[in-house]
C-alpha cells in the first residue's frame, strides 16, 4: 500500500458494486492464509465492504497487481535443528482516520519459520502508545494456543520470549508497581503481568528497524516492505 495514502469511508466518492468488491475480499483473505505480506492490506480493505467506494476498489486493485508481479513468492520454510518459539508483536498509533482506533499485529516462529500471524484493529482508542501496546492480548492467546498445541507433541517452551518495541509497556508488564499509571487498564489486561511473574513468557525489547510485526500493522516503505518479507521468509520460489 501507499505510504502516502490514508483510507477511509471516504463518503463523497462514487459507490462501486458491492457484491464485485467482496468477492475480490474474499478471495484475498483466503489468499493470505499463505501469502502473509498482503495481510495487513487486505484487512484494511475489508473493512469497507458495506458501500464501498472507488477509492477502496483502487486499493484492492493495487494489492492484485502486487501480487501478479510476485506469483513466484511463498513462504520458505527451511531445516534447522533449533527448535525454538518465539514472537513478536506491534501495534500503530490511532492510525485508523474515521475512529482513530489502532491496529495491532503480531507473529510467531518455530525456529526461523513463520507459522502464526494476525493483523486486527483493536476494540478501543488507545490514549498513548504504552496503552496502545499493553492492550494487545490477542499475542498472548495466540503464543499460549502455540504452546498447549506444540505440548501434544512432546514439546515444552518456556519463558517464550516476545519482542516489543516500546520500553515503557514492557516495564509495565515487569513492575507491578505502576499502578497509579496503571489504573485506566483493565483488569484482564494484567494476565500479561501475572505471564511475565510466572516466566510463562519473557517481554524483550526489540528495535524499531529488526520488529517484524511492522509489516501487519502499516504500509511500509518498499524498502523496508521487501526487507522485512525477507525476514519472514517469503521469497522467490522456483
Amino acid at each position: 500500500m501507499a505510504t502516502n495514502v490514508k483510507i477511509d469511508k471516504d463518503e463523497k466518492d462514487k459507490s462501486v458494486d458491492e457484491s464485485k468488491y467482496r468477492g475480490m475480499i474474499g478471495s484475498l483473505l483466503y489468499l493470505t492464509a499463505s501469502r502473509p505480506d498482503i495481510l495487513h492490506a487486505v484487512c484494511l480493505c475489508a473493512r469497507f465492504q458495506s458501500n464501498p467506494k472507488e477509492s477502496h476498489m483502487s486499493a484492492v486493485k493495487r494489492i492484485f497487481r502486487y501480487l501478479k508481479g510476485t506469483i513466484q513468492y511463498g513462504l520458505f520454510y527451511p531445516k534447522n535443528e533449533n527448535f525454538s518459539l518465539k514472537g513478536y508483536s506491534d501495534s500503530d498509533y490511532a492510525g485508523n482516520i474515521d475512529d482513530r482506533k489502532s491496529t495491532s499485529g503480531s507473529c510467531q516462529f518455530l525456529s526461523d519459520c513463520l507459522v502464526s500471524w494476525f493483523s486486527k484493529k483493536q476494540n478501543c482508542v488507545s490514549l498513548s502508545t504504552t496503552a496502545r501496546i499493553y492492550f494487545r492480548r490477542l499475542l498472548l492467546y495466540s503464543t499460549f494456543w502455540m504452546k498447549q498445541t506444540l505440548a501434544d507433541y512432546k514439546c515444552s517452551f518456556e519463558n517464550v520470549p516476545i519482542f516489543c518495541d516500546n520500553i515503557s509497556a514492557i516495564n509495565i508488564a515487569q513492575n507491578p508497581v505502576h499502578h497509579n499509571r496503571t489504573k485506566h487498564i483493565e483488569i484482564r489486561h494484567h494476565f500479561l503481568r501475572d505471564c511475565v511473574s510466572k516466566r510463562k513468557i519473557e517481554i524483550s525489547f526489540v528495535p524499531s528497524q529488526d520488529q517484524l510485526a511492522d509489516i501487519f500493522t502499516k504500509p511500509l516503505t518498499s524498502r523496508d516492505f521487501a526487507s522485512i518479507r525477507a525476514r519472514l521468509g517469503i521469497m522467490h520460489i522456483e
